[in-house]
C-alpha cells in the first residue's frame, strides 16, 4: 500500500512539473491527434487541454505546414530518434503572440522545437511528444545585432550625406567596370559632374541649404538612372556615375536628361528657393587609358570643358 502511495505521489509530481515548465510539450498519436497539452500551450493558445485532447492538431491549428511537420514526425517515427528544427530554419510552429516585455517588438514568439519518439509496451512507436522553446530572447537579440551590422556595412560603404556609394566604394566599382571592359570588351562609359557656382550657393544661404542641393542633386540622379547604373558622391559638390553597356552617345542621353531635370527644378529650403545648374563630362572607356585612374581623369578632362565652355552643359571627352 505504501508503495502503491510513493507511486501515486510521484506521479502527482511529475504532471504537477510537466504543467509548470516553461515548455511547451504535446504528444500526438501518428493521426496527429492531441494526447497531452501541456499549461505552456494552455497559456499561450488560450486553449484547455480538456477542448483541445483527441483534436487532430491541423483542425485547430490550420496555419502550421502540414507537409513540413507529417515529414518530420514519419521520420521520427520510422528511425526511433529524435529531430530538431532552431528557429532560423522556421521562426516557429505555433503562431503564439510574444508576451515578453523584453523582447516586445517582436510580434510572434520565436520557437525551436524537438520532436521525440514515443514507444510502447511492444517497443513500437506509438506517439511523439514535441517540445517547443521560447527563444524569443536569443533570436530576438541576433536579429538586432544581423540589423546593426548590416547597418554599419552600409554606413562603410555610403556617403552620409546623399545614400550614394561613397568615394573609396564607388572607385572600386570604376576600376571593376575597367577590369570587365578589359576582360568582355563591352562599351561603357564613366561621367563625372558637379554643381555649378556651388561656393556662391554657400556663401548666400549658408551651409545647411548647400547640402540640402547636394540631397536634391543625389535624389534627382537616382531618379534618372536605370537599375545598371551606380552613382557615386566623389567629394564635396562632386558626383560620379558608371553606365555599363552604354556608349557615349548613349551617356549623353541620359546625362541630357538628368541635367534638364537639374535645370528645372527648385530646391526649397527654409532661407530660400534655390535653383542651380550642372556640368557633365563623359568618357566612353577604350584601349588607350592604362588603368581606371586614367578612364577617370578623361571623364574630368570632359567636366572642365563642359564649365569652360560656359556651364550647364554636357561633354564628350575627345568631342
Amino acid at each position: 500500500m505504501a508503495f502503491k502511495q510513493v507511486e501515486a505521489d510521484s506521479f502527482h509530481w511529475l504532471v504537477d512539473m510537466l504543467e509548470s515548465v516553461e515548455v511547451g510539450l504535446v504528444v500526438l498519436d501518428l493521426d496527429f491527434r492531441v494526447q497531452a497539452w501541456n499549461g505552456f500551450m494552455e497559456n499561450h493558445s488560450g486553449i484547455t487541454a480538456s477542448r483541445i485532447r483527441e483534436k487532430v492538431l491541423f483542425d485547430v491549428f490550420p496555419n502550421i505546414p502540414k507537409a513540413w511537420l507529417s515529414r518530420k514526425v514519419d521520420a521520427v517515427a520510422l528511425l526511433n530518434t529524435r529531430a530538431f528544427t532552431s528557429w532560423e530554419q522556421r521562426p516557429y510552429l505555433f503562431k503564439f503572440r510574444n508576451t515578453r516585455p523584453i523582447t516586445g517588438t517582436e510580434e510572434y514568439m520565436f520557437q525551436n522545437l524537438t520532436i521525440s519518439p514515443l514507444s510502447g509496451p511492444s517497443g513500437e512507436v506509438e506517439k511523439v511528444c514535441l517540445m517547443v522553446y521560447d527563444v524569443t530572447n536569443i533570436a530576438s537579440s541576433k536579429r538586432a545585432l544581423e540589423r546593426a551590422n548590416a547597418q554599419l556595412a552600409k554606413l562603410s560603404t555610403t556617403d552620409r550625406l546623399t545614400g550614394l556609394l561613397n568615394r573609396g566604394t564607388w572607385e572600386n566599382l570604376v576600376d571593376a567596370e575597367y577590369e570587365r571592359y578589359r576582360r568582355y570588351g563591352h562599351a561603357t562609359s564613366l561621367v563625372m559632374f558637379d554643381i555649378d557656382h556651388f561656393k556662391k550657393v554657400n556663401d548666400s544661404y549658408g551651409h545647411l541649404a548647400g547640402d540640402e542641393v547636394i540631397k536634391h542633386t543625389a535624389d534627382l540622379t537616382k531618379n534618372n538612372l536605370r537599375q545598371s547604373d551606380t552613382s557615386g558622391r566623389y567629394g564635396g559638390e562632386e558626383f560620379g556615375i558608371i553606365l555599363p553597356e552604354t556608349d557615349a552617345e548613349g551617356a549623353q542621353v541620359i546625362c541630357e536628361r538628368i541635367r534638364e531635370a537639374m535645370e528645372k527644378s527648385v530646391v526649397e529650403t527654409s532661407v530660400a528657393s534655390i535653383q542651380y545648374t550642372i556640368s557633365m563630362g563623359i568618357a566612353e572607356l577604350s584601349d588607350k587609358p592604362e588603368n581606371y585612374m586614367q578612364w577617370m581623369q578623361q571623364a574630368d578632362k570632359a567636366l572642365y570643358a563642359a564649365k569652360a565652355g560656359g556651364r550647364n552643359r554636357v561633354k564628350i571627352f575627345g568631342r
